[in-house]
């Protein structure tokens, strides 16, 4: 692979192991409607951007009730149990090597702006990037825009920077940015919807690691 300058890494599912949390909270919210839960399985299977087309994939109604309600209710969910959350067990050594090697690194995430940073102190990342980009809502919404705006920032050509993520939306995000993509399968997604978006498919951080250095 060519030699890359900077890296922009996706957060939920691609540095951090939370996909359990978030089918943990949605299910929460599923049983309380008396709407059958989902497996691991089925969240990677059904899992999407926009959520709001994801919650209806599983079985929320909104006409009965406004998408914001169960959206709440999942954010509530997931920051009340997010110190139960780790890293994925290679995120720190491949953090490391990419910064030991002299590039640079940058997070752009779905999640809110605000609790991005808190989540990125609380795992003691803050060292490893320079930026840390989130939206402005908690719905998982603008991260198209948020990606178009950070390239802007980022001092090198297009062609130096790649994206690493976990979903089909980031493949998305990446091509809008005019960036290369690489997309890990032990996220929020699987890998043969991954593979739809014909970019490189790694299983984990590790081989991204051998195929990046």
């Amino acid at each position: 692979m060519k030699k890359y300058k900077h890296i922009i890494w996706d957060w939920n599912g691609t540095l951090l192991n939370d996909r359990w949390l978030c089918v943990e909270a949605i299910n929460q919210s599923l049983d309380k409607r008396s709407i059958p839960t989902i497996t691991e399985e089925k969240y990677k299977d059904v899992f999407s951007f926009p959520v709001e087309d994801y919650y209806r994939k599983v079985g929320f109604d909104f006409v009965k009730e406004p998408f914001h309600i169960a959206g709440d209710e999942f954010v509530s969910y997931y920051g009340e149990n997010f110190h139960r959350v780790s890293l994925h067990s290679d995120s720190i050594l491949v953090l490391n090597e990419i910064k030991k090697s002299g590039l640079s690194q940058s997070v752009l995430s779905a999640g809110r702006q605000d609790f991005l940073i808190d989540w990125i102190y609380n795992h003691d990342l803050s060292n490893f990037f320079t930026m840390v980009l989130g939206i402005d809502n908690q719905y998982a919404t603008g991260k198209i825009e948020l990606g178009m705006s950070c390239i802007k920032k980022i001092p090198y050509e297009s062609h130096d920077v790649m994206m690493v993520g976990d979903t089909n939306h980031d493949s998305d995000v990446a091509e809008a940015m005019g960036i290369e993509c690489v997309l890990v399968e032990n996220g929020h997604m699987n890998r043969k919807r991954l593979e739809k978006t014909g970019r490189k498919v790694v299983s984990d951080l590790n081989e991204f690691m051998r195929i990046l250095i």
